[in-house]
């Protein structure tokens, strides 16, 4: 019986152990209030992004919206509310609990009987705090402005707008309207007449097409409009945080009261500033009575977020929060802070998304106001915005993605007119640092340019000639049709013209230098062109190549009865003029080259190993993986530049490659906890905080090494290590999920939908990588 009893302990034990996190898990509670706004908490829904925290007894929040550009391109904060109870609840640490629940996509607070609860409806700009209290409180709820007056920004100020480095003349960051007004409090930002899209139309000699051209700022009005349930206006204050002197604006009980509402409703349109105001009271007024309709269908909203897809994860027979633990937690914290901006008018940024904070937390000697971030904020860089989008193909969040592919959409016009202009041929031309409204950014563009020069480039040694990035933006817009099934015809014109600007423009510049458009086999020459930022003036970069490739492929696969005869035939023809990629040999191993040529490396990317991603010409189960593997381990640019940092993407590699020991190591390293308190709020790495390239890069990674595919057949742990435990459900092409448990080694879980697409599973769990390479 004693041997019973203790076998029963025993197995009870393992099975504890082994016990796979689920959601709730995730949940971030702090039990101490925080220091400052660094140790904030975000909170988002819809298009709105707010970071939240207690701090000495008072609860803040900054909150932030998608759009809400300046006259400089700045993306400008809306504010931020302070809230502070009599008596004070939240006097000390003792009791305190501050909750995100990720399921529910709510923040909750909680001390001495008093409960607030924090949430954002997903499907209207409204931002919703219910207070009950045991007994009665009075509350102060304050609106604080720092932009109560005009701003000079100066000196590394100007990299949160579009001037960056050279700014023309006095750069202004012009005060808000901010106003009491029918008990509540009204704010709005309304941009002035010119702006730098003005600006960079005349710098880049556009003029003659101007009026055909979409402008993003022109009468663009942000704010919107605080109240809450009685409450009243009752003065404003001065004050500063963090070095920022602002204005607070009072709203205050007019009695105490055991329940409080206060509601942010906000507004965000380009429109003559009636018209603004008429549809934010039209917003208020519609809303009256409906905020729990509105708590439920945001609740639901969320809880099919989570249900679609998630990575829970934990080592085999380990403490409750192990390093595995880590990367899981992680994923699913990311995650929901790309759910923050799922139906935003703008992508969701890079260098910070909607949840920067003061910028002396990020780097001491930056005393800027909060609304400063690195890399500026209607500028878009390509090559860290498609990290951020590439994981939502897997994690299935199609509809979170029509922002960042519609955000191209809309420039096509634009992007066109830049080839008419300068060159007289067609195509759509996108650079890389691209300002919201099709153009180069001013500073890279350069002011200081030899009056000869095309204007058509940017003068720039890093970004000249890379125009291929729009491309994995191409593949994305595809990848709604394989994945998804969905209707992409809208996009399919818009895939050619960016093919027809390679086809033409590189005819255009071989006939500039001699007298034939093509090589002697009847391709395209490109030279001049750009491998990355990295390795700069190329002949033949295997990046494009690859992009041209696969782009070209699977629009026919996929699109061929959706385009017209003439489309088809173009598209069929430019075909048989991209050149094939290049190869060299390091040590007798024959390896995957930059290109062809080229002249010198500005950066530290890994563009020789993007024929395995993002293009996936070699990986598992397809053919000659021992090229691309062998550049991995013998190219010494590949292997100096190797880090896990920022917008790097070694653990993508490693994982499409299937080389597990390091495709764990630098997916550890990738989605360790941050240095914040808030554990996805990595960086600065190259760019800011938090990094959201960061932790799309390392979504990306621990997707690829647990489900691939090649030719029909889907592989099953390509790069996962046996004693991982993992429950974890993704997308893969034809809409399909797959969802699997793996605990102990074991695959003791495994649900495809639809069921037909179980035979095309391949489970590589533990197989060596000489296995792998065999797999085609």
């Amino acid at each position: 019986m004693k041997n019973l009893i203790f076998i029963f302990f025993l197995f009870t034990t393992l099975c504890i152990k082994a016990q796979i996190p689920v959601l709730d898990n995730y949940n971030q509670v702090w039990k101490t209030q925080s220091n400052n706004a660094s140790e904030s908490m975000p909170l988002g829904g819809g298009d709105i992004g707010l970071n939240v925290w207690v701090e000495k007894g008072d609860l803040y929040f900054y909150f932030s919206r998608s759009g809400t550009f300046d006259e400089h391109n700045t993306l400008l904060k809306l504010g931020r509310v302070k809230v502070a109870l009599t008596p004070n609840p939240f006097k000390d640490n003792e009791g305190f609990h501050q909750e995100l629940v990720l399921k529910d996509g709510c923040i909750l607070i909680a001390q001495n009987n008093t409960k607030i609860k924090l949430w954002v409806d997903v499907f209207k700009p409204i931002i919703h705090l219910d207070l009950e209290s045991k007994n009665p409180v009075q509350m102060t709820a304050s609106y604080e402005s720092w932009r109560y007056k005009n701003r000079d920004s100066k000196g590394k100020a100007n990299n949160a707008n579009s001037y960056k480095w050279a700014p023309q003349g006095e750069i202004i960051t012009y005060k808000d309207s901010v106003s009491f007004e029918n008990n509540g409090i009204k704010f709005y930002h309304r941009n002035r007449e010119n702006t730098v899209f003005d600006v960079a139309v005349k710098q880049q000699k556009m003029e003659s097409v101007k009026e055909q051209m979409l402008n993003p700022l022109a009468n663009l009005t942000f704010g919107g409009f605080m109240t809450g349930n009685n409450l009243k206006p009752h003065g404003t204050y001065t004050g500063t945080y963090q070095n920022t002197d602002f204005k607070g604006f009072n709203l205050s009980s007019i009695k105490p009261s055991k329940k409080h509402s206060v509601e942010l409703y906000l507004n965000t349109s380009q429109s003559d500033l009636n018209v603004w105001n008429t549809v934010l009271k039209n917003q208020i007024s519609s809303n009256k009575n409906t905020s729990k309709q509105s708590e439920k269908n945001t609740i639901k909203w969320w809880n099919n977020f989570w249900d679609r897809s998630f990575i829970y994860t934990q080592k085999n027979n380990a403490a409750a929060k192990d390093s595995v633990y880590q990367i899981g937690q992680n994923y699913q914290l990311f995650r929901y802070m790309l759910g923050a901006n799922a139906y935003g008018k703008y992508p969701t940024k890079f260098n910070g998304g909607l949840f920067t904070v003061d910028p002396v937390f990020t780097n001491p000697d930056l005393n800027f106001t909060p609304d400063f971030r690195n890399w500026g904020g209607g500028t878009m860089t390509a090559q860290n915005q498609r990290l951020v989008y590439f994981p939502m193909i897997k994690s299935g969040d199609f509809d979170m993605m029509k922002s960042q592919l519609d955000y191209y959409l809309s420039l096509q016009k634009n992007a066109e007119l830049r080839s008419k202009v300068y060159w007289k041929h067609n195509g759509a031309s996108f650079t890389e640092q691209l300002e919201n409204f099709g153009l180069p950014n001013p500073a890279e563009y350069d002011w200081k340019r030899p009056a000869d020069y095309d204007p058509g480039m940017e003068y720039n040694a890093w970004l000249e000639y890379e125009w291929d990035t729009v491309f994995e933006f191409c593949q994305m817009m595809l990848q709604q049709k394989e994945y998804a099934g969905e209707d992409i015809q809208k996009y399919n014109l818009f895939i050619i013209s960016c093919l027809r600007f390679f086809d033409e423009h590189y005819q255009y510049l071989a006939k500039q230098r001699g007298r034939k458009a093509l090589d002697g086999n009847g391709h395209l020459v490109l030279y001049p062109g750009s491998a990355a930022e990295t390795y700069k003036m190329t002949y033949n970069a295997n990046s494009t190549i690859s992009a041209l490739k696969v782009i070209t492929e699977q629009l026919l696969n996929l699109s061929s009865k959706q385009l017209s005869k003439e489309d088809l035939g173009y598209v069929k023809g430019f075909q048989t003029r991209i050149p094939p990629l290049n190869y060299g040999e390091i040590d007798h191993h024959k390896v995957l080259v930059p290109a062809k040529t080229w002249e010198r490396i500005n950066n530290s990317e890994v563009p020789q190993l993007y024929p395995v991603y993002p293009w996936g010409i070699y990986g598992i189960g397809k053919p000659d993986l021992e090229i691309a593997l062998n550049t991995w381990k013998y190219d010494t640019d590949a292997i100096k530049f190797r880090s896990h940092v920022g917008w790097k993407q070694d653990n993508i590699f490693a994982a499409r490659l299937g080389v597990t020991n390091e495709a764990a190591k630098y997916n550890m390293l990738k989605m360790a906890n941050s240095d914040r308190r808030f554990p996805a709020f990595w960086g600065p790495g190259f760019d800011w905080v938090p990094d959201h390239n960061w932790g799309g890069a390392g979504m990306i990674g621990m997707q690829e090494m647990l489900l691939q595919e090649s030719n029909g057949k889907i592989y099953l742990f390509p790069a996962w290590p046996k004693d991982w435990n993992v429950h974890f459900k993704l997308h893969a092409t034809q809409n399909t999920t797959i969802e699997a448990t793996l605990i102990n080694g074991k695959l003791t879980v495994l649900k495809v939908i639809p069921q037909e697409r179980k035979k095309d599973i391949i489970n590589l769990l533990g197989k060596s990588e000489t296995e792998k390479t065999k797999l085609n």
